[in-house]
């Protein structure tokens, strides 16, 4: 086999993955819905997410069509013939193609939202069913509902990269394939600016909701978490699928396509050296990303199969015995792929041939996905140290609880930092040890063993995204048990899938904030070859003061300022997230209290509460509030590139993206330790000094729900937010290159 037959496996791959999500769907839609009253919950829910996800996509939808119109009028003005990827289509034909590219990937990133919230909103009642029968059962169903999420935003982003860029390079007259993936990075800024408005609205409904509940209910009324009587509970409910299922489906659809187009623009710079030197297939280095993601998804159908095990163990061991066969299954893909389409007939330094270097190098991706999954574990999960201390902490009140828990949220960056970098190290130097010299006498096997990398993280982002919907699918299972007063066999069962869902989603955060930090270190790199592209045409062409951009000058001033104003932009927009947030949950606190207090019934419930006057002043706010930071998000790093110009712009995404993963890794850890410290001491497992059990209603409790709402808006708002915030400073930067030139 060569590497132009080994090419013709990504379409199958992800039709193979697509007609996979719909039998897990069928299977998942066809499980026992419980008892009417957990049916009348879930209705609930159903009808309240719909209604928000129906307004809010109609709002994105329209911004991506003013986004779509602008970019493309944008691009039809300043590509010129000196500064146009491809010289030919200078002008309005470049402008259409790059809108049209914007206009589908945001398509496709607002469908992948959609598909992650519906199934996972079908999935939590028949999770709720199951958890009164079994807990292996309760386990299946809710990771199968996450994996239809999963399997479905993955494929639909293999299919969608692939679908336009063979397009581009077929149809097209004169692109070829070393051009075509520079056409097509607006699929990339497309994705990003519409998961930055999802993940902001989802993520202020979604905590907005679930702090208003908690501290009316749970605080002041000494009501449990998801009780009938509070009106904010089915808002709450609501809000993890909005904000977890949809905005994360739409946040890892953008991190897989625009780092699947940042590798392929690497590739071209390997497909130089192969044409000239007369390589077989110099197009593999191009497809190589594709490729290995086609691989990914078939190594996940696999592994869900996995996903068993004893009624008496811990569900987190059943996850990761399907995540381990997931690993293993993509190292032997990564094997083939790499032999096959990094192969040249010689070999690097040391002898050994050149695709062992990058199939090293995609291991240390995979590894780093593996690290990063046990390192958020170690630092959300209640087994651990950190949890517990906060915990511990929680004993003497709520501030010695905030103090712990943003102690735990910065302590987690220097294992975040020091992993990041040693993966970039590594994958760096074996990819230099390929010994892929350009004409120029450029080392560029570097900069492609980093890219490598990123793709082997890439391989098991359908099994990470399964268990980050099953999540919220858990929560929502855990909630429907306690709102139609299931058995307490079935409670216990959901509480205990409710803690696992806690470090599912806290994991892939971190996994989500690892693999930007690649990407984003490869999407640079990508900006640097599209600006030198330009610029060796203007050096060419006589274009006086035209030089290439070989290093970013940080003593440089403009360069300062923009790096500056890039690590500000991180701490304004989660500042806005997070006030957000504050700001709508205190519309729902008033809202809540008003009905407990003008509807005395509800307590013993004598009266319903009006769920849906909630749900919609949420609804409302959310989308209102998402507004300012996202158009801040979008509006300032072009600002910097037409003031400052395109070196400085390189100084935004270097200090941009530093300043952003680390925020986020505190944000996300954090939040994720607050809340799990809560559950720590919800399932009996805190004694004071004496040896009384200090559980549900102690002081150390409500001590917990205190940091666990502060918490709240920093993991599932302003942490998730970060992620997309990194990569759309990359791609808007990568789009809009030929502006910043002049």
């Amino acid at each position: 086999m060569d590497a132009s037959t080994l090419q013709l496996i990504i379409l199958p791959a992800g039709i193979i993955a697509v007609l996979f999500a719909l039998y897990l769907a069928r299977d998942v839609l066809g499980r026992d819905t419980g008892t009417k009253a957990m049916e009348d919950v879930a209705g609930t829910i159903f009808e309240g997410a719909v209604a928000f996800i129906r307004r809010q996509y109609t709002t994105i939808f329209g911004l991506a069509i003013v986004g779509a119109l602008l970019i493309g009028a944008l691009i039809t003005l300043i590509e010129t013939p000196d500064v146009a990827d491809v010289q030919n289509l200078a002008g309005l034909p470049i402008g259409i193609l790059t809108a049209i590219a914007f206009f589908v990937g945001a398509l496709c990133s607002m469908a992948s939202g959609i598909i992650g919230m519906f199934i996972s909103v079908k999935a939590n009642v028949r999770t709720a069913s199951a958890a009164r029968r079994s807990l292996v059962e309760a386990v299946q169903v809710a990771m199968r509902g996450g994996a239809v999420s999963g399997f479905l935003v993955v494929a639909l982003s293999l299919l969608g990269v692939w679908g336009i860029f063979t397009i581009y390079s077929t149809i097209i007259p004169d692109v070829t394939v070393a051009q075509a993936p520079f056409l097509i990075v607006g699929f990339g800024f497309g994705a990003s600016f519409v998961a930055l408005f999802a993940q902001l609205g989802g993520g202020i409904y979604t905590k907005a909701a679930d702090v208003g509940s908690d501290l009316v209910g749970k605080v002041e009324k000494g009501i449990p978490e998801d009780d009938p009587r509070n009106a904010g509970v089915v808002a709450d409910l609501v809000g993890d699928n909005v904000g977890d299922c949809a905005g994360r489906g739409a946040d890892l659809f953008e991190s897989t396509a625009a780092e699947n187009i940042g590798a392929m623009i690497l590739g071209v710079a390997v497909y130089a050296i192969a044409s000239a030197a007369g390589w077989p297939n110099p197009q593999a280095w191009i497809f190589f990303p594709l490729v290995v993601r086609a691989f990914g998804l078939l190594a996940t159908i696999v592994a869900i199969f996995f996903v068993r095990g004893r009624e008496d163990e811990n569900p987190m061991n059943m996850l990761n015995r399907g995540y381990w066969v997931t690993t293993i299954l993509s190292v032997v893909g990564l094997a083939i792929t790499t032999s096959i389409m990094n192969t040249n007939g010689s070999t690097g330094n040391g002898g050994f041939p050149t695709w062992i270097y990058f199939f090293a190098a995609g291991l240390v991706g995979l590894a780093t996905s593996v690290a990063f999954v046990y390192i958020t574990q170690y630092y959300t999960a209640g087994t651990y140290r950190p949890v517990r201390e906060i915990a511990t902490a929680s004993k003497t009140g709520p501030a010695t609880n905030i103090i712990s828990g943003t102690a735990v949220g910065f302590e987690t960056t220097a294992v975040t930092a020091i992993a990041i970098g040693i993966a970039l190290f590594v994958s760096h130097w074996l990819g230099e040890q390929a010994n892929l010299v350009s004409s120029t006498g450029v080392n560029v096997g570097g900069i492609f063993g980093t890219a490598v990398a990123t793709m082997g993280m890439l391989m098991t982002t359908a099994y990470i995204l399964a268990m980050d919907t099953f999540g919220p699918i858990t929560d929502n299972a855990g909630g429907i048990a306690e709102f139609s007063r299931a058995e307490s066999g079935a409670r216990e069962i959901t509480d205990r899938l409710d803690a696992v869902g806690n470090t599912t989603k806290a994991l892939t955060k971190g996994y989500a904030i690892a693999s930007a930090s690649l990407a984003a270190f490869l999407l640079f790199s990508a900006y640097i070859d599209k600006i030198n592209l330009i610029q060796g045409r203007r050096i060419a062409a006589g274009v006086p003061g035209a030089e290439l951009l070989n290093s970013v000058n940080l003593a440089n001033v403009n360069v300062f300022i923009a790096a500056l104003l890039a690590a500000m932009l991180v701490y304004f927009f989660s500042s806005l997230a997070i006030r957000a947030v504050g700001n709508t949950a205190q519309s729902i606190i008033v809202e809540v209290r008003r009905q407990f207090r003008e509807m005395p019934g509800i307590m013993d419930y004598s009266q319903r509460p009006d769920y849906a006057r909630v749900v919609d002043i949420t609804t409302a706010a959310a989308l209102r509030q998402m507004i300012l930071p996202g158009l801040v998000a979008v509006a300032l790093p072009i600002a910097i590139g037409l003031v400052l110009g395109f070196e400085a712009v390189a100084g935004m995404l270097m200090v941009g993206t530093i300043s952003g993963v680390l925020l986020a890794t505190v944000l996300n850890n954090g939040g994720g330790a607050w809340d799990n410290a809560k559950k720590y001491i919800e399932s009996g497992n805190l004694k004071d000094d004496n040896g009384e059990l200090l559980g549900k209603g102690s002081d150390a409790h409500a001590a917990a729900v205190v940091g666990d709402t502060v918490g709240d808006p920093f993991k599932d708002t302003a942490g998730p937010s970060l992620h997309v915030l990194v990569k759309l400073l990359a791609t808007i930067s990568l789009v809009l290159a030929p502006l910043f030139i002049r």
